[in-house]
């Protein structure tokens, strides 16, 4: 099994909309960028994500979902009307990945960014790296348990509760 973290601004697409879900399934879906669309292709029925709210106020993880469908064409970059839309796809040329993901768990508490920067066993992550927009990244079985206990645990003093803010089509 291998971890991974997506984004998505929850203005588009927040861990409530997925909540809020048909059997809580949602396709990770407009995805454009290369290296992001060749993780998505990387991933397997299985694996598990962390849920990140990037664009919010603070950004940060607020939990886990599981891959149910390994990559398929993205038929949202063959539509004209869609905001993904690339008129170089086709069935024929699909170009763009999406995979399905289930929402396993909502976090007790989401985890703001800075939390995130402040922990040693998290400084390689590539969420951390300054200039890092990947929507779509691996993350190592050691950072997805140090996210995933830190949720979990009691907010260290001086780290202020954040809000979950809650909009349509995901990454870069």
């Amino acid at each position: 099994m291998r971890h991974w973290l997506i984004k998505s601004e929850p203005e588009t697409f927040s861990i409530s909309d997925l909540a809020r879900a048909p059997k809580r399934t949602t396709s990770w879906d407009g995805v454009r960028n290369y290296q992001a669309r060749n993780f998505l292709r990387a991933m397997r029925c299985g694996d598990l994500a962390i849920f990140y709210h990037s664009n919010a106020d603070p950004p940060a993880a607020v939990g886990i979902v599981t891959v149910v469908r390994e990559a398929f064409p993205d038929v949202s970059a063959w539509d004209p009307g869609s905001p993904g839309h690339d008129p170089k796809a086709s069935p024929a040329n699909p170009v763009w990945s999406m995979v399905d993901v289930q929402l396993m768990e909502v976090f007790p508490r989401p985890l703001a960014l800075d939390e995130l920067r402040g922990q040693k066993s998290l400084a390689g992550m590539e969420l951390l790296r300054r200039g890092s927009r990947l929507s779509v990244t691996p993350v190592t079985a050691t950072e997805f348990r140090t996210i995933h206990t830190l949720a979990h645990a009691r907010p260290a003093a001086g780290v202020a509760p954040t809000s979950r803010p809650a909009k349509k089509s995901r990454g870069n």
